[in-house]
């Protein structure tokens, strides 16, 4: 399968684009952003779990970053409530299972350097962001390898930053809010993926905005 595998393009998703897909498991739908590959694939999704659901033991072969956006995950490592973000680096195994009250996570799969070997979990809800680079922005670095970069960002209602190049791409995840550009008005639960050399100046208005962001990361075709 070859889903919005030209990163080259831009691609929008907005929820009412959603159309979730019955997985290998029971209980267990994704909801396809991009996918290059069968069952294992270079992916980037939204997996919704049924209450009380579980998914067959796994094996990273190329690494898996998620945040968990409703409900609770679970695996034999621990519990991951909503906000926390996780990576799961190459090699690394587990067995999902949810509780009652289900869950739904944005995830991506085999996107991993081989160098990128940090594994942790960070409950954001209780982290510090920091100031960003102009009023009514907060950044809470989530993690950063090579020219990678992933963060969340909190904008106060009304915020305008300057426009700006991704250089190697930019993806962003609309967790709740409202995100704006130039280009469109974003929901929460919009993704957007950016090629290398786009540009934009987003701005938020009176939801402001709480926004998953990796850059630096997109391969070049």
């Amino acid at each position: 399968m070859r889903l919005n595998a030209d990163f080259d393009e831009r691609v929008v998703i907005r929820p009412d684009d959603y159309d979730w897909v019955a997985s290998p498991m029971p209980g267990v739908e994704r909801m396809m952003l991009d996918r290059i590959g069968d069952e294992v694939a270079r992916a980037t999704s939204l997996v919704r779990y049924a209450p009380n659901s579980t998914f067959s033991r796994h094996v990273h072969g190329g690494g898996e970053e998620f945040f968990v956006l409703e409900g609770e995950f679970g695996d034999e490592h621990d519990a991951y409530p909503a906000g926390t973000y996780v990576r799961n680096p190459i090699g690394t195994a587990h067995s999902p299972h949810v509780g009652a009250n289900g869950c739904v996570i944005f995830v991506k799969l085999q996107q991993f350097e081989k160098e990128d070997q940090q594994q942790f979990a960070l409950d954001t809800r209780s982290a510090e962001f920091q100031p960003g680079p102009v009023d009514g922005i907060e950044v809470l670095q989530l993690h950063k390898h090579g020219s990678e970069r992933v963060s969340l960002i909190r904008w106060a209602p009304n915020t305008t930053f300057e426009r700006h190049t991704h250089n190697r791409g930019e993806e962003v995840f609309v967790i709740s809010g409202a995100f704006y550009d130039d280009d469109g008005d974003y929901p929460a639960g919009t993704w957007i993926r950016s090629p290398h050399g786009s540009e934009h100046a987003p701005f938020t208005k009176d939801e402001g905005a709480l926004v998953y962001v990796k850059v630096g990361h997109l391969p070049r075709q």
